[in-house]
């Protein structure tokens, strides 16, 4: 399978208009499953019909494999049809008159495949993916995940050396996603297609991907494994979209008791680090201090009233409330407290995000802090 690069890519649809992808360099590896995640608007769908071939650049260009198939500099553009790639939209776009035998079958006998082979390369799809008792019927008479499986059995039938999804999961409900998830997932593991995924799920992100893109507002922020994304976030951007319950976010520069303990934690502890702007907490990492917690040394301390106690199902969010500010932690035991509460909680050194006042991760705190001792 190849590998997708795209270089300097940029994408405007006037003149007048900011760019819907600015200055994207973007690298897919062979056989990965990348994720391009992000708000609606951010440029990620546009970037998806760029390397399709459904949207023209602007500039830059976009290599697949050893092939340019579209450079602005070079006046090189190479059409759908002839990319070797497969898409998939939010639509599952089934012809309604076919049965799913020939809806599967299409692209095949566009490519005027031999019958034996084109009927071989049917059936083993559509036995993958679960499809084959319903090869007689129409899309109307399937559920929505049925139809998913469709989709995608049009597109691998043709074996592309790229699949392109377009947030194939968002019109399905919650137990169907979950199901379709695990089934890309073990697609991906069979085929070894590379596979470029649009979604502003975090979560859908987070189980699927090998590789997550995070966009903004046309600009790629960060590219990493789901676990350098939620755990090194590289911006305040990142930090904040990625994560559920929302990471706690304390401004240093704040007025509120919360920010002024963060100064002087920083302060006192840390005199070397400059350009300190905010400090990010994940509920995950706020911990009450007890018998059987002690407060580690080096540790980020404070504290505040039980204000709110959610049960999310195996899980609970509690609120916690500090003179101006709030913070939010996330724990999978039955809290021991109550409403009215007060309590102490800490946070390991190692855990705290740091960013700068440009909002951008301070390395050079994640060096300082990861140094710190704990007991």
């Amino acid at each position: 399978m190849p590998r997708i690069n795209l270089r300097g890519v940029d994408k405007s649809y006037g003149s007048n208009s900011a760019n819907a992808v600015a200055n994207l360099n973007l690298e897919i590896g062979d056989g990965e499953f990348m994720c391009l995640l992000g708000p609606s608007g951010c440029g990620k769908t546009t970037t998806l019909r760029m390397i399709a071939g459904l949207e023209h650049l602007s500039d830059g260009e976009i290599q697949v494999g050893s092939r340019i198939v579209d450079s602005v500099g070079q006046g090189i553009f190479i059409p759908p049809e002839k990319r070797q790639m497969g898409l998939v939209f939010q639509s599952y776009a089934l012809w309604p008159h076919l049965t799913i035998e020939r809806n599967t079958d299409f692209g095949l006998r566009l490519r005027n495949m031999p019958k034996a082979e084109r009927e071989q390369r049917v059936s083993d799809v559509m036995k993958t993916l679960g499809i084959e008792q319903y090869r007689d019927r129409y899309p109307s008479q399937l559920s929505g995940g049925q139809q998913q499986r469709v989709a995608l059995a049009r597109m691998l039938a043709v074996n592309p050396e790229v699949l392109l999804l377009d947030e194939p999961l968002s019109n399905l409900d919650a137990a169907l996603r979950l199901e379709m998830r695990a089934e890309l997932k073990r697609l991906h593991n069979e085929f070894k297609t590379t596979i470029v995924f649009v979604t502003h799920d975090q979560w859908e992100a987070m189980t699927l991907a090998t590789t997550i893109a995070v966009m903004s507002e046309g600009h790629l922020q960060q590219v990493g494994t789901p676990n350098d994304i939620y755990d090194r976030p590289a911006n305040r951007f990142v930090a904040q979209f990625v994560g559920n319950p929302p990471i706690n976010i304390v401004e240093l520069a704040g007025k509120s008791a919360l920010s002024r303990m963060a100064s002087d934690y920083f302060t006192a502890r840390y005199p070397n680090l400059s350009n300190v702007g905010s400090m990010g907490i994940r509920p995950e990492s706020l911990r009450i201090a007890g018998p059987d917690a002690p407060v580690p040394q080096g540790a980020f301390t404070g504290n505040a009233e039980v204000t709110g106690i959610l049960p999310t199902g195996g899980s609970w969010i509690v609120e916690l409330t500090l003179p101006g500010e709030k913070l939010f932690m996330a724990t999978h035991q039955s809290p021991e407290m109550s409403l009215g509460d007060r309590i102490e909680f800490f946070v390991k050194a190692k855990a705290l995000h740091v960013f700068d006042r440009q909002g951008n991760r301070l390395a050079e705190a994640d060096r300082a802090l990861s140094a710190s001792k704990v007991h």
